[in-house]
This record gives C-alpha cells, structure tokens and sequence, in this order.
C-alpha cells in the first residue's frame, strides 16, 4: 500500500524516472538521418541542406486499380548542395532502371506547346550548325520521338538512344531510328562504332536525370565528332531558387544545375561550352553549346562570359545562397493548406489538371489528398484511369471537369499554364477559376 500510494503522490516516478526533472541525465539522443553519398560529380562529402521535402514515392509509378490495396515505397527527397562545386542533388534511393522502367509513363508529345519548342529548334540548329542529309543527329533521351521527327521530315539521318521501351516504341512506330538503351561511355562507344559519330548530339531535359553525371558527359566527348556541337537543355537552378520551384525536385531529378556547375563538369571531361541561352520553358532553363575543347572554330560567346558573372555575382558560390530555400517552401505549403481549407470551409470544390512529377511533390510534401482535391485530369491516356502515387489520388480525362464543374481547377503543371488555361477556357461559363500554387498561390479569374 505505501508503494502504490508512492505511484499515486509521483514521488517515486519523479525519484526513479532519469526522464524527468531539468537533471535528467540519461536522455535517449534524438535520431539521425544517415549520411549521404559523397557528391556524384566532385566526391567531396555532402553534409549542407538545401531543401528536405520529407520523404514521396517515385513521381512516374502511377498506381493502377489492381494495384491500389498494395503499400508503396517512399524516399527521402532531401536535397543537399557540395560545397566544393555546387552541384544540387539528391541521393541515389533507387536506380534508373528501376526509374525508367518498360512502363514509363512521360509521353512528350502530349504537350502542344513543347512540340512548337521542339520544331524551332530543329529549324535553329539545321540553319546554324549546316545539318543536311550526309549528316548525323543523335539526341540521348528521346522519348516518343517528339524532336527527331522534325529532323526526318528535313531528310536528316537521325538516331535516338531511349532507356524507356514503352515510349521508345512510340518513336518506332512514326519510322524514328531508335535504340533501346540508357546512355553512357559504354553505348557512346557502341553508337561510334556502330553509326559512327554524330555532327550533332542532343539532350532536353536528360543531364539532370543521369545518376553518374560523369560517365554521362564522358560518353558524349566520346560520341561527338571533332567538329560537332552538343546542345543539352535543363532547368536552371537559378530560375528555380528565384520562382521558390521546390516541386520540381523529385526522384526522377538527380541533380539541379547551374551553369557554373556544369562548366565544371563539361570542362573536366575536355568539353567547352562556347555559348548558352535562357529559354522560358520548364520554368526557366538553360540551353547550352558544347565543343570539343581542341576545336576552336567556335570562340566562347558573350552571353557565356555574362551568365557566369550573373551567377557568381547572385552567390553561385556562397552556401549563404542556399541557407533560406527551405523556408520559402514551407512558406508556400502553409498558403497552399490554408486556400484549400479556406475552399472546404466555404463549400467550394477543387479539382487539379495535370499528373506531372512536379505535381506529386507538391502534393505529397503538402499533404494534400481526395479530402482537398478530388480528382486530377490529364490529356494523356498512359495516365488516365490510374491514381497519384501517394496521394491516390484518381486521374481522368479531362472532359470531367466540363461534367463536375468545379469551382477552381489547381494546375499543376504551372509551367503549362497558359496552353492549360486556353485549352480549358470555358471553366469560366460556370464561374470556375483556375489556381497556381508556384511560387505562391495565385487565383486566375
């Protein structure tokens, strides 16, 4: 009786628990996360945050009905930046076979607007480098064919290398030279030898999806010819820091580029980039030109001399520079919850347009399911029918919209926004209103 009367008083909790009282010396240590792999360009060791976005499914593993009942596997998105040479990335969770498997679900073609992008760079690049048909032109990462098709209708060989069988098959079909491979030293050695090497070598969007970014630019010094120029285009990490674009980081995305970075990495595999321009697209990329660093018949242009001064005068090179990203990404998140909650409350239905990577994060960082958003669209049939990963939530035709009449259509794909916005106009004969939730929450009338 005296014990259990102890129990009662908390004498003797407070007496015998070391968890108790400001003395507590025997405090279990708070868990830590495991270290991340050296850097993948420079291997100095990676230990400075630029964003933790928690931990999200692969962005592109759609979930089919059958599948629905069965649990996913989610990763870290926790992005670090080297501070040796700069380079954003994200760990290596899981490979990209694993990524980029035979069910692939990113069709290019789907997007009118990257079709006319696609097209002006065929009629570019065939005027300035003198492309004709006793030339060759290979692009690493070519998808349905959306570019190489422009080529052949100029009578300019081609040839596309696609680690993607599904959507590599979709090149085939429209009569697209392709081979079935991911890119690297060992398949630029092979393409030399088999086709020989190329006047022009090309990749949109590719370089930050590439894991050993090393052997990825070796394999293209490799495959170029003495004269010929590669052109490779990505999301520039400063228009992405500027536009607070934290859900373009995702699994698929192994690292996020400057151009001071990739001039490092160019630069160490013997290439040169003599010149560079600032496209709107993705939310702002870089398209850059590179030579062999022997070949001199292509002098380093101005615009090259000033996005390298424009970068180091921004803090490229200063950690300072990265230290409040993560902050403006939970700023966005809180505004994104509070719209939504404020829509419930008020009786209001959300819907999304689109299923595209960057949607996944944003909506898996957020939180964000079929308790506030009910469903998304997409003009692609390779998703329609399927559900979100980790959010599950469904993905249909877009004519839903037109038959549910929501009162504000979320999109997406806010790089997309103006194609989306047109195609969707008649939202407004009901008094719908289309949201973009980057860089902030903004309501379109």
């Amino acid at each position: 009786m005296e014990y259990l009367s102890s129990l009662v008083s908390g004498a003797t909790l407070t007496a015998t628990c070391p968890c108790v009282g400001a003395d507590a010396p025997h405090l279990l240590p708070e868990p830590v996360e495991p270290p991340a792999s050296p850097c993948r360009f420079c291997g100095e060791p990676l230990d400075y945050t630029f964003v933790n976005l928690g931990t999200s499914p692969l962005c592109q593993n759609h979930v089919r009905p059958h599948e629905f009942n069965r649990a996913e596997a989610f990763y870290p998105l926790h992005a670090r930046v080297c501070r040796s040479c700069f380079l954003v990335q994200l760990d290596e969770f899981v490979t990209s076979e694993e990524i980029f498997q035979n069910d692939y679900a990113y069709f290019s073609s789907y997007s009118a607007s990257w079709l006319r992008h696609a097209r002006r760079y065929t009629d570019m690049a065939t005027e300035r480098f003198g492309l004709n048909s006793q030339s060759l032109v290979v692009e690493v990462a070519s998808n349905d064919g959306y570019l190489l098709q422009y080529f052949v209708e100029k009578d300019i060989p081609v040839l596309g290398i696609e680690p993607a069988t599904n959507v590599a098959g979709h090149a085939q079909a429209k009569g697209i030279n392709t081979l079935v491979r991911f890119f690297g030293t060992e398949t630029a050695r092979y393409v030399a030898e088999l086709s020989g090497q190329a006047d022009l070598l090309l990749g949109n969007n590719v370089l930050a999806h590439v894991p050993d970014i090393n052997d990825f630019v070796a394999g293209m010094r490799i495959l170029l010819k003495p004269g010929g120029v590669i052109t490779m285009e990505f999301p520039h990490l400063l228009r992405l820091m500027e536009g607070n674009q934290f859900d373009t980081i995702y699994h698929e995305h192994f690292s996020y580029l400057s151009f001071y970075t990739v001039e490092r990495i160019f630069a160490h595999h013997g290439l040169v980039l003599f010149d560079v321009e600032e496209l709107p697209t993705h939310g702002g990329s870089l398209r850059i030109f590179a030579r062999h660093a022997a070949n001199l018949r292509r002098p380093v242009t101005e615009r090259v001399t000033a996005l390298r001064h424009r970068e180091l005068e921004a803090g490229i090179t200063d950690l300072a520079y990265y230290s409040d990203f993560e902050e403006k990404a939970k700023a966005t998140k809180r505004k994104l919850l509070e719209f939504l909650i404020e829509a419930q409350r008020a009786g209001k239905t959300v819907v999304g347009y689109g299923a595209p990577g960057k949607g996944n994060t944003l909506l898996n960082y957020c939180g964000i399911r079929t308790d506030f958003l009910e469903y998304t669209v997409d003009v692609s049939p390779h998703k329609q029918g399927n559900f979100l990963p980790g959010t599950r939530i469904p993905i249909c035709h877009p004519d839903r919209i037109r038959q549910t009449q929501p009162d504000y259509v979320l999109i997406l794909p806010w790089n997309l926004r103006e194609e989306i916005m047109e195609q969707m106009q008649d939202i407004r004969s009901w008094g719908g209103r289309f949201v973009v939730p980057i860089p902030e929450v903004q309501v379109y009338e």
